[in-house]
């Protein structure tokens, strides 16, 4: 919740399958509300709200209000325990992820973490991803987008770039690097079918990746799950991901 004097403060409970306008404060090492932020990917906030058993994801860009109250419709389906990723930098700071844990009254049974897909189908898309993640390492990951059976070839940008990837480790739910390659208008990535990132992974186990992206005006989700094995001399499982996680495009 707290790093390099930040701290992430939610303000409000929810209820489960009511929507509600979610508000929350980053104050500073005085404890003041920050109000100045840097804009990143297209927003001064991305707020990221994920069940704890990692099956299910919303990506959602709050308002702030002048005494520096971010607010945002919100609605959790069911009944359990959430995690909330706040991505953002302050003004004249570096980019920071901060967490909290959001809980939703009612009975909850945790889903079982899915079996190891490399293909998600939504909205009459298929997303099919190739590459590994590499315990220790930076791996390469491509993720190819069709419709209908053909390749997608005029994807839109979406915060500034044809994709957006979060990956998430299972468990203590660490959020990892992600990086692009490539941004629209640099005269050398194309609009699909293929979106390309590379993203750390700090340590075996498995990972959930969600990737956002948007075609004929509107931002569909597909989500993947991978595992890993071991690498000589990669940190062990509940190791500290190494910096902040950074939201790829």
């Amino acid at each position: 919740m707290s790093e390099k004097g930040y701290t992430l403060n939610p303000l409000t409970t929810l209820k489960a399958g009511k929507k509600a306008d979610f508000r929350f404060t980053v104050t500073d090492a005085g404890g003041e509300p920050v109000t100045d932020y840097q804009v990143q990917h297209d927003k001064k906030m991305h707020f990221i709200v994920v069940s704890r058993d990692l099956d299910t994801f919303q990506h959602v860009h709050p308002e702030m209000a002048a005494d520096g109250v971010w607010s945002v419709p919100l609605t959790l389906e069911s009944a359990g325990a959430y995690r909330a990723f706040a991505d953002f930098a302050p003004t004249g700071g570096e980019a920071l992820t901060l967490g909290a844990d959001l809980l939703v009254a009612g009975d909850h049974e945790p889903k079982p973490l899915p079996e190891e897909t490399r293909t998600s189908t939504v909205d009459g898309y298929e997303v099919k991803l190739d590459g590994d993640l590499a315990a220790g390492s930076t791996g390469k990951l491509t993720l190819t987008v069709s419709k209908d059976g053909k390749p997608v070839t005029d994807l839109e940008p979406y915060l500034g770039a044809y994709g957006h990837l979060v990956a998430l480790r299972a468990g203590d739910l660490a959020y990892l690097h992600v990086h692009p390659d490539g941004e629209p208008g640099d005269g050398k990535t194309k609009p699909g079918p293929e979106i390309v990132f590379y993203a750390e992974a700090p340590s075996a186990g498995g990972y959930r990746l969600f990737l956002d992206f948007q075609h004929e005006g509107k931002v569909r989700t597909a989500d993947f799950t991978l595992r890993t094995g071991p690498a000589t001399g990669a940190p062990t499982p509940d190791a500290e991901p190494t910096g902040h996680g950074e939201h790829s495009h």
